[in-house]
């Protein structure tokens, strides 16, 4: 099953309807990929499985680190979560 590690995207159900207004129940995947992303605060890669519209947001918003620090811990997959964790624990030092 394809799932988002960042994002928490899943397949979905969906209806198919037809001109005559038959309702045919089909999968819909996400498109999911395995990129790596490049942490500038860890100077690490990392290989995890993505959507490509989690891609676009990690654009948008500036940078896997940043994107990362903001999402929710219920969201993300064990790895992601041990990424964050290391992330959190290099800016405390840091600072």
């Amino acid at each position: 099953m394809a799932i988002c590690e960042l994002s928490g995207k899943k397949p979905v159900i969906k209806n198919l309807v037809s001109h005559s207004n038959i309702k045919t129940k089909t999968l819909v995947q996400p498109n999911v990929q395995y990129k790596r992303l490049f942490s500038k605060k860890l100077n690490k890669f990392f290989k995890l499985k993505l959507a490509t519209s989690t891609l676009r947001t990690i654009d948008h918003i500036g940078g896997f680190d940043k994107y990362l620090l903001n999402q929710d811990d219920a969201i993300l997959s064990k790895r992601a979560l041990k990424i964050k964790l290391d992330l959190q624990k290099s800016l405390a030092k840091k600072s």
